[in-house]
C-alpha cells in the first residue's frame, strides 16, 4: 500500500464507531430511524438554546477577531504568499462547503417553510410567502459561515505559524489541554469525535444531493427513481472522485472546482436571465429587508410556548417527552446550526490547508460575506423561480414536497426553467446534473482527503496520506449515506437531520477549547502591537514552505 502509515488508534476507533452506527440502520431499518428520531427530539427539545447560543457567540468572535489587532496576522508569517490564486482559493473553499446541499435547499427549502411558516404565520399566505423567500437566506448566511469559519483559524493558525506537520482537532486543543494530551488518548478522542462528526455531517449532504441526481437522471433516461439508482449515482461519484485521487489537491480538487465554478455561473446566469428576472429580484430585496429586520429574533427563536404545548399533548396521550412533535426552530434553525457544527471542523482542517499566506482577517471576510453571498445567489435565482412557478400555478411544488418527491420539484424547476423561453429545459438539466456530480466529488474528495489526513500516523513531518487510504474512508462516507437512506426510507429527511444533531453535541465543547487555544497562542506570540515579528520558537523546521500542494 502506498503512502505512509496510518495511526491504528484513530483509525480503528473511528472505524468501529462508524460500523456501530450505520450497521443497525441496515439491519433493522425501521428501529433505526425510530432511534434516530427519539435522539433528534431529545437533542433538539432539551439543547436547542445551547445551539442557538454557540452559533451567535462563533459570529461575535469572529466579528473581534476581523476588527481586533490579530486581524492583520498572516499564516505562514509575514513573508508568506497564497498557494492559490483568489478566484480558485474562493472555489475550492466554498465547493468543499457547500456541495449539492446547495442545490437542493436552494431550490425547494422555501416549500417547507410556505406550508409550515414559523411565528404563527398562516400557512401558504402571502406573509408565508415573503418568510419562505427569506428564512433560506437565515439558514444559509452570516450565522453559518462564523460556524465554518471557527475552527480554521485555530487550525491554520497551529498548521503555518506554529509548525505543526499535521493537521488535527487535538493538536489545535493544545493550548488548553497541553501537549501530552493532546498526543495522547484524549487527543485521539478528540480526533475520533471529529471523524464521527464528519462522517455524520457529509452523510447527510450525500444523503440529500444523491436522490436530486437520482430523479434528474429519472428524468433524462425515463427510468425509476429508487436505492438502486441512488447506489449508480454514488458509485458515478466514486469515479469521478477517483481520478481527483490520483491527480492530487493541485490538479484534482482545485480542477473539478474551478469546472464547477463555470457551471454554476451558467445555470445561475441562464435562470436569471430566462428565467422570472423581475420577481427574483423583488423576492430577494424584500427578503433582504426582512432578514437585517428580523435577524436578531430569528438567532433566538425557540418557540417555548408551541414546545410546551407539544409536550403537554405527548403526556396527555400517554407519549413520552421525546416523542412529542418538533416546532419550527427544532426542525429547521437547530437542524442547520447542527449540520453546519458537524461540517466545521472538516472545514476548518480543509480550508486551513488551503489558505497559506491569507490574513485572518481575509478568511474571515471571506468565508462570512462571501460564503453567505454564494449561498444566497442560489436562493435568489433558482428559489424564488421555483416559487414563482408555484404562484403562478404552473406546478404544485408544494404538494411534491408534502408528497416526499422534493428531488422531482427540484428536477421540474430546471426543466421549467430551461422551456420558458426556449426548449433547453433537458439540455439545462443535463448541465444541472454534471454540477451536482462534481459537487459531490468534490465534497466526497475533500472530505475523504481530511479523513485519511487524521488516521495517518504523525511522523513529525508533512506528509499526504495514502490513496488507498482515501479511497477507504471515501468508500465509508457513501456507506453512512446510503445507511441512513435506507432507514430513513423514500422520505429520509428526518434521519439525515438527527445524524447531523447527534454528531454535534460533543463537537461544540471541541470548538470551545481550539478557540482557547488559538487565543493564548496569539497572546504568546503577539505580546505587542507589532505584528510584523513573532516570539514563536518551535524547534521544528517548516518543510511545508518549499513543498507544493500535491
Amino acid at each position: 500500500m502506498d503512502g505512509p502509515k496510518i495511526d491504528k488508534t484513530i483509525f480503528w476507533m473511528a472505524l468501529v464507531v462508524i460500523v456501530a452506527f450505520a450497521v443497525p440502520l441496515v439491519v433493522w431499518p425501521a428501529e433505526g430511524k425510530a432511534m434516530l428520531g427519539t435522539a433528534l427530539s431529545w437533542s433538539t427539545k432539551t439543547l436547542g438554546w445551547l445551539f442557538l447560543w454557540f452559533t451567535i457567540g462563533a459570529f461575535a468572535i469572529l466579528i473581534y477577531f476581523a476588527m481586533g489587532k490579530y486581524g492583520k496576522v498572516r499564516f505562514g508569517g509575514p513573508d508568506a504568499r497564497p498557494e492559490f490564486s483568489l478566484p480558485s482559493w474562493i472555489a475550492m473553499l466554498f465547493c468543499a462547503g457547500i456541495g449539492a446541499s446547495v442545490m437542493y435547499w436552494g431550490t425547494i427549502e422555501w416549500a417547507y417553510y410556505y406550508t409550515g411558516p414559523p411565528f404563527g404565520i398562516e400557512p401558504k399566505s402571502q406573509t408565508a410567502v415573503e418568510w419562505a423567500s427569506m428564512y433560506g437566506l437565515f439558514h444559509w448566511g452570516f450565522t453559518a459561515w462564523a460556524v465554518y469559519c471557527i475552527p480554521t483559524l485555530p487550525l491554520a493558525y497551529m498548521y503555518w505559524n506554529r509548525k505543526k506537520p499535521v493537521l488535527r482537532l487535538s493538536s489545535a486543543c493544545e493550548g488548553v489541554i497541553g501537549e501530552a494530551r493532546a498526543k495522547g488518548f484524549t487527543g485521539k478522542i478528540i480526533d475520533v469525535l471529529f471523524m464521527f462528526g464528519l462522517i455524520g455531517g457529509v452523510g447527510t449532504s450525500i444523503g440529500l444531493g444523491t436522490p436530486m441526481l437520482s430523479a434528474g437522471l429519472s428524468e433524462l433516461f425515463g427510468v425509476e427513481r429508487n436505492f438502486t439508482l441512488d447506489v449508480i449515482v454514488i458509485s458515478i461519484w466514486g469515479l469521478i472522485f477517483g481520478f481527483s485521487v490520483y491527480s492530487g489537491l493541485e490538479k484534482g480538487i482545485k480542477v473539478l472546482s474551478d469546472i464547477n465554478l463555470w457551471l454554476i455561473l451558467f445555470v445561475l446566469g441562464f435562470t436569471f436571465v430566462f428565467g422570472p428576472t423581475i420577481f427574483q429580484l423583488d423576492a430577494f430585496t424584500n427578503s433582504i429587508g426582512l432578514l437585517i429586520q428580523n435577524f436578531v429574533q430569528m438567532s433566538f427563536y425557540v418557540d417555548p410556548v408551541a414546545k410546551g404545548e407539544n409536550i403537554i399533548a405527548a403526556v396527555a396521550e400517554g407519549n413520552s417527552y421525546v416523542s412529542a412533535s418538533g416546532t419550527f426552530p427544532e426542525w429547521w434553525t437547530i437542524f442547520y446550526w447542527a449540520w453546519w457544527i458537524a461540517y466545521a471542523p472538516f472545514m476548518g482542517l480543509f480550508v486551513a490547508r488551503i489558505s497559506k499566506g491569507r490574513t485572518i482577517r481575509e478568511l474571515i471576510a471571506v468565508e462570512i460575506i462571501g460564503g453567505s453571498i454564494g449561498c444566497w445567489v442560489f436562493f435568489a435565482t433558482l428559489g424564488n423561480t421555483s416559487m414563482f412557478f408555484q404562484l403562478d400555478g404552473t406546478l404544485d411544488m408544494s404538494a411534491l414536497v408534502a408528497d416526499g418527491m422534493a428531488p422531482e420539484a427540484i428536477v421540474q424547476t430546471i426543466v421549467l426553467v430551461g422551456d420558458r423561453v426556449i426548449p433547453f429545459g433537458l439540455p439545462l438539466l443535463i448541465v444541472f446534473v454534471i454540477l451536482a456530480f462534481i459537487f459531490g466529488a468534490t465534497t466526497m474528495d475533500s472530505s475523504a482527503y481530511t479523513l485519511s489526513t487524521v488516521a495517518t500516523e504523525d511522523s513529525g513531518e508533512p506528509v499526504e496520506p495514502g490513496r488507498w487510504h482515501r479511497f477507504f474512508w471515501a468508500f465509508a462516507l457513501a456507506a453512512v449515506a446510503l445507511a441512513l437512506m435506507y432507514a430513513g426510507g423514500k422520505d429520509s429527511l428526518s434521519a439525515l437531520q438527527a445524524a447531523s444533531v447527534v454528531v454535534a453535541i460533543p463537537l461544540m465543547v471541541v470548538l470551545i477549547m481550539m478557540v482557547m487555544s488559538l487565543m493564548k497562542w496569539l497572546r504568546e506570540d503577539y505580546p505587542s502591537l507589532d505584528l510584523e515579528q513573532t516570539t514563536v520558537k518551535i524547534p521544528v523546521s517548516d518543510t511545508r514552505k518549499e513543498t507544493p500542494a500535491e
